[in-house]
């Protein structure tokens, strides 16, 4: 039962609730973490552990792609970021950077970074560039998926998959199965879909609803949040954990409607641990999209900084800058310790698998999705 809650005379709102409220409960059976499997698959394409990169050039650089591929997980382009912009991408990164130090090295305003992080997108995008990023990633090997906005999907899409893409993100802050704007023609997610040869993730979505009508588009994945806080800019931010639950069931009546096919969901908001990934899966995600975490890797190209590719929007950015390592507490971990192990961090900033195998082993399962019917409790 929704639990509503009067704010006013006439005016009541839905009592939510964020991946750092939710408990998973241990039952009466317990296994060995070795025995958990956390592979997952979408479409054609299986990956061993259930983490995607958020589409941000602080995660995008084709070298940090291939890494994540080769460590079981998804990297993500981003189509419109720095990387298709900047032929000198490392350069283009450095100069971001700087722009977040004052001359005595001190952190300074945002205002300062995000001026020069619009201008740097204000760089028109090189579709032989992008191409060619496209093509590196995919000659590695790697699994190629490829973001959009909503806005520039059409244009886009067909160039990145000519390109070489394998999987198509159309991605934004708020997605809706039709797109309406006063100049030029709505874009049907349904009807494109239809003409693309390659399987669509699409998001962000809040609620069941939108999130049914995504799943009718023909999507083979639906991204639940956006990884960007919108709540001081729109007054738009949901509870993760109930927006999770709200799209899986969705998801079950999307399933019985159409005789059996199955969606996947990928969540994108407040995880920065692996307390917080374990509440998302729990909750009814096969997979999650993580950002800020992995940007402390090594092999991140954003020098210790982490932010969405919405803070380079020319006239209303969305997002901060967040320091993910500062140099004083020594070398950045590498990737491989982010995702594998061994950590050194009590808090679950490092081993996301372990801690992830080890939840699903102490509560007496297999595998993630037999996982998601773990019981829960709220911890206010």
């Amino acid at each position: 039962m929704r639990d509503y809650i009067e704010i006013g005379i006439g005016r009541e709102a839905r009592r939510t609730y964020s991946l750092t409220n939710v408990r998973v409960q241990p039952a009466r059976r317990t296994r060995s973490s070795k025995d958990v499997d956390t592979s997952w698959h979408i479409d054609a394409y299986s990956f061993k552990i259930p983490v995607v990169s958020h589409p941000t050039d602080a995660l995008g650089s084709p070298e940090f792609v291939i890494e994540m591929d080769r460590l079981g997980g998804l990297g993500v382009i981003n189509a419109e970021g720095l990387l298709a912009r900047h032929a000198d991408f490392d350069q283009a990164i450095a100069e971001f950077a700087a722009a977040n130090l004052g001359e005595d090295g001190e952190y300074v305003l945002p205002s300062a970074s995000i001026a020069k992080l619009q201008e740097l997108h204000a760089a028109p995008i090189d579709l032989d560039l992008l191409t060619e990023r496209i093509q590196q990633v995919r000659a590695s090997g790697a699994t190629v998926a490829v973001r959009v906005s909503p806005q520039r999907a059409r244009e886009l899409a067909p160039i990145v998959i000519k390109a070489g893409a394998e999987l198509l993100f159309i991605q934004g802050a708020v997605v809706s199965a039709e797109h309406v704007a006063a100049e030029g023609e709505p874009l049907n997610l349904k009807e494109f879909i239809s003409t693309l040869e390659i399987p669509v993730v699409v998001g962000g979505v809040h609620d069941y609803t939108t999130a049914l009508h995504l799943m009718r588009t023909g999507a083979v994945g639906v991204i639940v949040g956006s990884g960007v806080n919108t709540a001081e800019s729109l007054a738009i931010q949901p509870s993760m954990a109930t927006a999770i639950a709200d799209v899986a069931a969705a998801r079950r009546d999307y399933l019985d409607e159409t005789g059996g096919r199955y969606v996947h969901i990928l969540a994108d908001g407040e995880i920065y641990n692996t307390g917080n990934m374990i509440a998302a899966i729990a909750c009814g995600a096969d997979a999650v999209i993580l950002g800020s975490p992995l940007a402390a890797a090594a092999e991140a190209p954003g020098q210790g900084f982490y932010w969405p590719s919405t803070l380079g929007h020319p006239r209303f950015p969305r997002g901060i800058v967040d320091v993910v390592h500062d140099s004083f507490l020594g070398p950045r971990p590498r990737l491989e310790q982010i995702l594998h192990g061994p950590s050194q961090d009590p808090f679950g900033a490092q081993n996301f698998v372990g801690g992830l195998r080890r939840a699903v082993a102490k509560c007496g399962y297999e595998d993630l999705k037999s996982f998601q019917r773990v019981d829960l409790s709220i911890e206010l």
